[in-house]
């Protein structure tokens, strides 16, 4: 039995990416939902109630695409 340690370390970078995205992703659909909520200190917020909506909405729509791509690769493949 022979290990393919190039391919191995292919599909670790490549996991470890797309791990790294998917969290990034959500992070910044967190902090965009965040935009949304009301506050009563006196800091205005960074973004738009409407900016931070669809700031979310881009973001969780690119991570789903990601792990779908995922799934396909690993079904149709």
């Amino acid at each position: 039995m022979a290990v393919h340690w190039g391919s191995l370390l292919a599909v670790f970078l490549v996991s470890l990416g797309a791990a790294v995205a998917v969290v990034a992703l959500v992070a910044t659909a967190l902090w965009g939902i965040s935009a949304r909520a009301v506050t009563a200190d006196a800091a205005a917020p960074r973004l738009s109630r409407r900016m931070g909506a669809a700031v979310a909405a881009v973001s969780l729509t690119a991570a789903a695409l990601v792990v779908l791509f995922g799934f396909w690769v690993i079904i149709v493949r």
